[in-house]
């Protein structure tokens, strides 16, 4: 494994952080007794590059700084805590654990019994309080550090007025998969919703703003897959 230096970092913000020199993790477990953050070159890999093992803690916040670590870096945690579901702490490090605060996901997630925290297929009234042991890293997609710096150009806010704004909620993909002026390669992404026609479309209707709903990284229920 690689050796990576590691400085302790500060609880704000939460979530991975990349400052131009190195990034910043934080994580916030108010009951975790120990945290691993491991940094993996591709979201299918078997063995991570390193792995870090936080002691910083502040206010629940558990976090560490990585100099000369950045984009396009995949990262994720396992956390060490009690097993106790009946006081509703199912801590686990055999299962990998996705930051809630990335800014990116690399990677599908591969339906198994292994990413459960407990053992699936026992009945009874016990029969999701036996801890699963197995390691779910192969089957799990990984965070990814992210670069938020952006060149706007000469772009600016239209500063459209209140009593003159007309909002327009829409999904990215809805709006564009089905547009028959889009190519398909771009149909259902944010290339196809700035597009000129799509552009062109919304100012045909007088429309001043979208309102995206969701566009968070969700997951489909297995139970719909199978």
């Amino acid at each position: 494994m690689k050796n990576i230096d590691v400085w302790p970092g500060s609880r704000y913000p939460t979530g991975a952080t990349w400052d131009g020199k190195g990034t910043n993790f934080s994580l916030f477990s108010e009951n975790a007794e120990r945290v691993e953050l491991l940094l993996f070159e591709s979201s299918d890999a078997q063995t991570p590059l390193a792995v870090i093992n936080v002691t910083e803690r502040d206010a629940s916040a558990w976090h560490c700084y990585l100099p000369g670590i950045g984009p396009p870096t995949l990262y994720a945690y396992r956390v060490y805590g009690p097993y106790d579901p009946a006081a509703g702490h199912r801590f686990n490090p055999s299962k990998l654990l996705l930051d809630p605060y990335a800014k990116a996901i690399d990677g599908t997630i591969k339906w198994n019994d292994v990413l459960f925290g407990y053992t699936i297929g026992e009945n009874g009234e016990t029969a999701d309080l036996t801890m699963d042991d197995r390691d779910s890293a192969p089957f799990l997609p990984k965070c990814v550090i992210v670069d938020q710096s952006f060149d706007w150009d000469h772009d600016a806010l239209p500063k459209t007025s209140w009593n003159k704004t007309i909002i327009y909620e829409a999904h990215v993909k809805g709006l564009t998969k089905l547009h028959p002026d889009l190519p398909p390669e771009i149909r259902g992404t944010y290339a196809g919703l700035g597009s000129p026609p799509v552009v062109r479309y919304l100012k045909e209707l007088g429309i001043t703003a979208i309102e995206l709903q969701p566009i968070q990284q969700h997951v489909d229920d297995r139970m719909l897959l199978d």
